[in-house]
Parts: structure tokens; C-alpha cells; sequence
């Protein structure tokens, strides 16, 4: 997992090209006048879902990991706690390949707090919880690029 601000892009030029093209798409569009729902960018190779949502206490929300797709988590309005692991220390469920979803049980390893302009890259072994509160409830809008993995 990478975790940065894209105003800090240049430091993280070593992420894979098509990183660079989410962080490009994203000073080039207003992505926070997105509706929700999933863009198109690349057809299934790069996409972007806009999510909307209130926060909540850690307990409400489940841990997850993807095998198909890189998850770039770029947060337009804030804040927002994930919580981390990676996957070898979770139990691991039944992983669903239509939704390239695999479900985890397990504690946190630690976490990283997103505000606007802030991004978390998760690989696929790298568990994370979204939409963890910091203090009280908050409605986020964050937009979530997903990139295939080859």
C-alpha cells in the first residue's frame, strides 16, 4: 500500500504508469461535481467510482482485499480513517471473481486517515476497512480508480 497527498505527485513517479494517468485525470477533471456511480476512463482497465457516504464506527464495516484490480482511493471531501493489514495476517474468506471481491476477518495492523487530496494505492495484499469514522460521523465523497491488474 502507498499512502500520499497528490500535491506530493512528483515523489511517487516510480508507481506504475497508469498511476500517473488516475493522477492526471484527477487535476484534470472536477471530480468532485461527479455523480456517484462508476466513469468510464479505459473501458475495463481503468475506471473511476465516485462513492458517497457517512462514516461509522468501525464495528458497522467489513474488511476486503481484490485479486483483478489495484484500488487507488482518492478522497475529494473528508475525513476518512481506513484501516490496514495485509491479507497473510487476516482469515481470509470466500473470494467472489464476479464482484473481484475477497472478503477478511481480522484486527487492524494499523491505519491512514484521508483528507481531500489524499490517496491510498491498495494491492491485492493489502486488506483495508473503508468508511471508519475519525471522531464523529462525516459525509465523505471520495473517488475510487479502479486499475486491472495483468
Amino acid at each position: 500500500m502507498v499512502f500520499g497527498n497528490i500535491r506530493d505527485r512528483k515523489d511517487f513517479s516510480w508507481l506504475e504508469e497508469v498511476v500517473g494517468k488516475c493522477f492526471d485525470y484527477a487535476a484534470a477533471n472536477d471530480l468532485l461535481s461527479y455523480e456517484k456511480g462508476s466513469h468510464p476512463i479505459d473501458g475495463d482497465e481503468l475506471f473511476v467510482n465516485i462513492v458517497e457516504y457517512e462514516t461509522t464506527p468501525p464495528e458497522n464495516r467489513f474488511w476486503e482485499a481484490h485479486r483483478q484490480y489495484l484500488d487507488l482511493h482518492f478522497m475529494l471531501r473528508g475525513p476518512e480513517q481506513i484501516d490496514v493489514n495485509f491479507i497473510d495476517n487476516m482469515e481470509q474468506k470466500e473470494f467472489v471473481e464476479k464482484d473481484d471481491f475477497l472478503p477478511l476477518e481480522g484486527d487492524p495492523n494499523s491505519h491512514v486517515i484521508l483528507n481531500a487530496g489524499d490517496f491510498l494505492l491498495c494491492y491485492p495484499a493489502d486488506a483495508h476497512r473503508t468508511a471508519v469514522q475519525v471522531g464523529a460521523p462525516a459525509a465523505i465523497k471520495k473517488a475510487i480508480f479502479k486499475i486491472r491488474i495483468h
